[in-house]
């Protein structure tokens, strides 16, 4: 009789290990996946390896002029402010902004009633002091005649006698204020001082002027400045006062300058320093209120001059590429950039003559990256 335990033992032996199946579509996509990545990382550490051509400058200390361009307008050296000497209301208005004027010329006129009144008054004071001069002249004359024969007193003639001088002194008086009248008749005109442009209005026909109040700004004719307002440390450093100058509607329009006067004080608004520019021989088409610009040189200085496309930075530090020439590596300093041109950068520190920087190509760097660099480019 066979024993059936065996048999029983193998069916569970068989059933403990798992029966191999195929693999589902799932399975085999994960494992491709895998593999491709792996391909991916080997060709990066490949290529990372690689050197890159880079394009690379020698520091090297330049001369370097600073141009500055500043914007400002034409004025006239001499403003005249006008205003009537005496007060009274206002009956014509002859001339406005912008009139070109020439000296002696009539502005604007008073109601002239009470210099005219005054006018007449000084006029029959005159009068009436020449009547009492006839008078006293005659009593002396008569009194000199009359002690001559013994007639009359001493008294007598010397109270004729002063009553002469008195007539003589009020005559005097009458004629003094009459000259008084006549010129305030005449300040009821105001008149142009000098030859020029006005450039400020304050007066209208109706209105009541007051004496010494400005009505008229008027720019006389002659020397004209170019007014700039500037920081105060532009013209600290020039290399010389001597300004050029063109109009902004047309740099064609050229002319030379000096400067001839600068603010001593800081307007506390704007936090710039008023200067006055001396135009030489002006254009005729530099007129008054046009608009300008001035540029100043600076002395030139020794700096270091980079192509801006050298700039890179650490964090928000500007830095550059600093090649290392026995490796053939680079890796990042820092800098210090003073100014900023026109395509150019102006390191002040962090770099020092000798030193090879990358100018071109820096953006696919990495620290330690071997770069390859054509030999013409480094000067």
């Amino acid at each position: 009789m066979i024993d059936p335990i065996p048999a029983r033992r193998s069916d569970r032996w068989s059933s403990a290990w798992p029966v191999a199946r195929p693999a589902g579509p799932l399975v085999l996509m994960l494992v491709l996946m895998q593999a491709l990545a792996g391909c991916d990382r080997a060709d990066s550490v490949a290529t990372a390896k690689q050197p890159i051509l880079v394009r690379v400058q020698t520091v090297q200390m330049v001369d370097r002029t600073i141009s500055i361009v500043l914007t400002g307008d034409v004025q006239a050296r001499t403003l005249a402010q006008l205003s009537f000497r005496v007060t009274g209301r206002v009956t014509e208005r002859l001339v406005d902004v912008g009139a070109h004027v020439e000296a002696g010329d009539v502005l604007a006129r008073l109601a002239p009633t009470e210099q005219q009144a005054d006018l007449a008054a000084a006029t029959a004071a005159v009068a009436a002091a020449e009547s009492r001069l006839k008078v006293a002249t005659a009593n002396f004359e008569r009194q000199k005649t009359l002690l001559a024969k013994g007639f009359t007193t001493r008294a007598a003639y010397d109270q004729a006698q002063e009553a002469l001088g008195g007539a003589k002194s009020a005559l005097e008086v009458a004629k003094a204020q009459l000259g008084t009248a006549k010129d305030a008749l005449t300040y009821t005109e105001l008149r142009a001082s000098a030859a020029g442009v006005i450039t400020v209005r304050n007066l209208e026909a109706g209105q009541v002027a007051q004496a010494a109040l400005s009505v008229f700004t008027l720019a006389q004719d002659g020397d004209r400045d170019a007014v700039f307002d500037v920081h105060e440390t532009f013209f600290r450093e020039a290399e010389s006062d001597r300004i050029a100058l063109a109009l902004v509607s047309d740099p064609a329009v050229t002319a030379t300058g000096h400067v001839r006067e600068i603010s001593p004080t800081v307007d506390p608004k704007t936090g710039t320093v008023h200067v006055k520019v001396a135009i030489e021989n002006p254009p005729a088409a530099m007129t008054l209120g046009s608009p300008v610009t001035g540029t100043a040189t600076w002395k030139p200085e020794q700096r270091i001059v980079l192509p801006w496309s050298a700039l890179a930075a650490v964090g928000a530090t500007p830095a550059v590429w600093r090649l290392d020439r026995a490796s053939k590596t680079v890796s990042l300093k820092t800098v210090t950039v003073d100014d900023y041109g026109t395509g150019t950068i102006v390191i002040s520190h962090g770099l020092a003559p000798g030193d090879v920087v990358v100018v071109e190509g820096g953006k696919l760097l990495s620290p330690g990256q071997i770069v390859t660099y054509d030999a013409e480019s480094r000067s």
